[in-house]
């Protein structure tokens, strides 16, 4: 007999698809269509403004349907409550539940984490309890396991499957840093086993990973697929452009950044970089770990080496407080802003870990890629000594470290907290700070980059 392989669960999805009367919503009159848009985004902002789960709404591409919802919500009773509290709006009227998919999020014991036990990752933890990405397309479709006579799925060994899901997870691995999956289960729950989420910022991602794993055995042999639905995400604000026959999102789905453009356009006075509006030239997740600095370097060495599987690591390595008196850190640098955010819960469950970057009160800096001529390794260290007995008193000044890779001494980062943007601000445009920077660059051979962490 075939054995089941464990598997840890977490919150629930409804993804609810609607087709649009048009002709309905066409011939309404301006004052009916505007009551049923304010009360339509009302609803939809209040689904998404929850402490667990969320709600987000896309524009369907092609006759399958016109609009899709996904609701997270921790219960099945959540699910019905903010399903039936849709069709209270005066928009029901106008839209009709083309399909829907209601599952559970899980992780699977095919992978490496401790499901029986439930010692998992946070990785597999922003899996089970996530948020809805925050990515421009998403392809959802429903799928199950084969139970024909000469393809039963559930008849095979748990030797094999774990073959063929180790094959399925390496065709998968090339897609990271640009697909965001979210599996759920719905066995017993809907009439498909399984519902997949793909979040992209490019469908052609979508269509290659799809397109890839349908050649593996798991895929091929064992696998059949429902329909497919292509989303478009928008914000709740634009459903009357959506309903005009506007393109969206109007304005994109980007975050601003407020917190740091202030400092930005300081740095860039001074001719310091200090990195795009939206992100850096690369991305980095840091944690710092109060566990010895060997074994910490021993971890980090495996952790690595998975890491360079992927084309999008750049590195991973431990940093020493040079000052000998602050916890170790892991920096991990990335191409992608999504590839950071899937190892940055691997990098977070290292030894030791007592806090990620950008953790705790006050408002954070990093000064990072603060490559040190050799010569000048020792001059810098005690340039920076100067430096923090003078950002001791400054006003609104918590903590400032310079740590050194432990494998190259002349790599450093400078990791610093305020009380607030404005005292970061205020020393970045100090003199100080000034005839800093003009001394660094005859000691620096690559330009720092700062990372601002609110």
């Amino acid at each position: 007999m075939a054995e089941p392989r464990d598997k840890a669960e977490g919150w629930y999805l409804l993804h609810d698809m609607r087709t649009v009367d048009w002709k309905g919503w066409n011939s309404a009159d301006e004052r009916t269509k505007e009551n049923a848009v304010d009360e339509a985004v009302e609803f939809l902002e209040d689904a998404d403004n929850v402490e667990e789960g969320g709600t987000a709404v896309y524009a369907v591409v092609g006759d399958k349907a016109d609009l899709m919802f996904i609701h997270v919500r921790p219960t099945v009773k959540g699910l019905d409550a903010i399903e039936r509290r849709f069709e209270r709006t005066r928009l029901a009227d106008f839209t009709h539940e083309a399909a829907s998919h209601v599952s559970v999020t899980e992780v699977g014991g095919y992978t490496n984490e401790d499901v029986k036990n439930g010692d998992l990752s946070k990785y597999a933890r922003s899996k089970l309890f996530p948020d809805i990405p925050e990515k421009p397309f998403v392809s959802f479709y429903p799928m199950s396991r084969k139970r024909d006579p000469e393809q039963n799925w559930y008849e095979t060994s748990k030797d094999h499957r774990d073959e063929m899901m180790h094959e399925h997870r390496e065709s998968g691995e090339e897609y990271a840093g640009k697909i965001k999956q979210l599996i759920s289960g719905s066995i017993g729950i809907d009439d498909w086993e399984w519902g997949v989420d793909l979040f992209t910022d490019d469908m052609k991602h979508a269509k290659g990973i799809v397109y890839d794993m349908r050649f593996d055995e798991a895929s091929a042999v064992y696998s059949e697929f429902g329909p497919f639905y292509t989303g478009v995400r928008f914000p709740s604000s634009d459903l009357d452009a959506y309903l005009a026959g506007k393109e969206v999102p109007t304005d994109g789905l980007e975050e601003t950044g407020e917190g740091a453009d202030g400092i930005r356009e300081t740095l860039d006075e001074e001719g310091v970089y200090a990195g795009k509006p939206h992100g850096e030239d690369v991305y980095a997740a840091v944690v710092f770990s109060e566990e010895d600095v060997d074994t910490l370097a021993e971890e980090v060495e495996g952790l690595a080496g998975n890491f360079d599987r992927y084309g999008t690591h750049l590195r991973t390595a431990v940093y020493e407080d040079t000052g000998g008196d602050g916890d170790a850190a892991v920096v991990s640098l990335w191409e992608t802003q999504d590839a950071v955010e899937t190892a940055s819960g691997y990098v977070a469950d290292l030894p030791g870990v007592v806090r990620e970057a950008g953790e705790g009160e006050g408002f954070g800096t990093m000064g990072m890629f603060y490559t040190v001529k050799p010569d000048y390794q020792e001059e810098f260290v005690d340039k920076f000594r100067d430096v923090g007995d003078l950002l001791e008193e400054m006003d609104g000044h918590l903590e400032t470290h310079l740590l050194a890779n432990v494998e190259d001494e002349n790599d450093m980062f400078i990791s610093s907290r305020w009380e607030s943007k404005e005292d970061a601000t205020e020393f970045f445009r100090s003199d100080e700070f000034r005839d800093t920077v003009d001394w660094g660059r005859e000691i620096l051979d690559d330009r720092p980059r700062h990372v601002f962490l609110a």
